[in-house]
């Protein structure tokens, strides 16, 4: 790990993804950053100086475990029950996989984490994808690492690599009706993916004592 604030190694996994992707492009530009390491299940079209691409099998953590070593972790990992194919599977990478991630890389001396979950997560919630959610937050909040931080995002606008007809329509809804949620609605307003990357830049490097960021203060950090 680097002693210096300004030489930062930065860990993503998810850098596929809507959010893991924005993260890698201000990173690279990051000054205090001097490497991006990239976890990826197969090769990225991601060429710069920075980044380092780590292939990993989502189904052999224990495999890539010693690799996770840096300053900063970064987990934007999820998938849905359509590309899974069953809630089992979906458990394994949205909840499961984070937490060995990082159980790993905190016996490793990563000592800051921030990783992304879902407004409305809720261990106990009926509904399994929030529940899912909430039980991937409970136990990462479990690893005491320097700093933790829980990104809740409403609605993630921007243009994702796989299209996904139903979020495609309650995006355009989201829109129209955006500017109707203000005062303590404005959590639920549609934020961009890159907003919600540059809030976990700045806040995984903060002195906050908080752990869970609903949408509107991923909002307000990540535009400050």
């Amino acid at each position: 790990m680097s002693g210096n604030l300004k030489n930062r190694v930065a860990l993503v996994f998810g850098a596929s993804g809507l959010v893991g992707n924005q993260l890698v492009r201000k990173l690279i530009t990051d000054e205090e950053c001097s490497s991006v390491v990239v976890f990826v299940r197969k090769p990225i079209d991601f060429k710069h100086p920075k980044v380092k691409e780590q292939l990993f099998d989502v189904n052999m953590p224990e495999e890539f475990a010693d690799m996770i070593r840096g300053d900063e972790l970064y987990i934007c990992l999820g998938t849905t029950i359509r590309k899974a194919g069953s809630v089992a599977r979906v458990e394994e990478i949205d909840r499961d996989l984070p937490i060995r991630i990082a159980q790993a890389a905190f016996k490793n001396g990563v000592k800051r984490i921030a990783v992304v979950s879902s407004m409305g997560a809720n261990p106990d919630s009926r509904n399994y994808y929030m529940r899912i959610k909430g039980q991937m937050e409970k136990g990462i909040r479990e690893i005491k690492f320097d700093q933790t931080v829980i990104a809740r995002p409403s609605m993630l606008l921007g243009n994702r690599t796989e299209f996904r007809f139903g979020e495609f329509v309650a995006k355009g809804f989201m829109k129209v009706i955006g500017f109707l949620l203000t005062g303590p609605l404005s959590k639920y307003r549609g934020i961009e993916g890159a907003t919600v990357a540059a809030a976990m830049i700045v806040l995984i490097r903060s002195s906050n004592s908080e752990i869970v960021y609903p949408s509107d203060v991923l909002e307000k950090s990540g535009k400050g």
